[in-house]
């Protein structure tokens, strides 16, 4: 599995267990991690925020 498909997998199960509440989810680690300076932890998480955003694009009819 390449790093791509592992975070594809991990927004994947965070969008099966947290459904709505995903974003502010996945929010959450990035803001801790970045509060203690764990750049490689933000980064992961943010990763998995592409991943998400990816999975999820916004409706056309959204502006």
């Amino acid at each position: 599995m390449t790093p791509e498909e592992k975070r594809l997998a991990e927004a994947l199960a965070v969008e099966r267990i947290h459904g709505d509440k995903a974003v502010e989810f996945i929010a959450s680690p990035v803001r801790e991690l970045a509060l203690v300076g764990d750049e490689a932890g933000v980064e992961r998480w943010r990763e998995i925020a592409a991943a998400y955003d990816f999975l999820n694009p916004p409706s056309p009819l959204v502006q």
